[in-house]
């Protein structure tokens, strides 16, 4: 597994992305306007392995709207958006926002995707087939 390593800006949350070597990073724009308004760009794999350590809990916040499948999933002390979760049969997914990476440059011409329309059975599938499979979160000290 190849790592990468992301998180917010004031280190309130730190994460380490452990991804299949057999595959790039795959990046997606969601075109919904929540994601154009973040600048979101995502990456998932379901082989992925995402561990999260929080210093402050309180200090992450989450945020769902539409279809409330999900929580976008911030930083509030300097308020980056890090990830997205979703909770899916009792297990949780996620996908990262490789904005928050350490020293990533993003391409240009990253690939939008139009989700409207889509039906929450579809929208979980999709999730559960294409998101970070394997997701941790502790408390640091903990």
């Amino acid at each position: 597994m190849q790592e990468f390593h992301g998180g917010c800006h004031c280190k309130n949350v730190t994460y380490t992305l452990r991804w299949p070597l057999d595959k790039g990073l795959v990046l997606a724009k969601c075109g919904c306007t929540f994601c154009t308004k973040q600048g979101a760009i995502y990456t998932g794999h379901p082989q992925a392995i995402l561990s999260v350590t929080v210093n402050n809990p309180g200090a992450l916040a989450r945020y769902q709207f539409d279809t409330q499948t999900a929580y976008c999933n911030f930083c509030s002390r300097c308020g980056v958006y890090l990830f997205a979760t979703s909770t899916i049969d009792g297990r949780e997914y996620a996908v990262i926002n490789v904005n928050s990476l350490n020293d990533f440059i993003a391409p240009p011409n990253i690939k939008v995707i139009n989700l409207e329309g889509e039906t929450t059975p579809n929208r979980l599938a999709r999730r559960s087939h294409t998101w970070i499979g394997t997701v941790s979160m502790t408390t640091a000290g903990a």
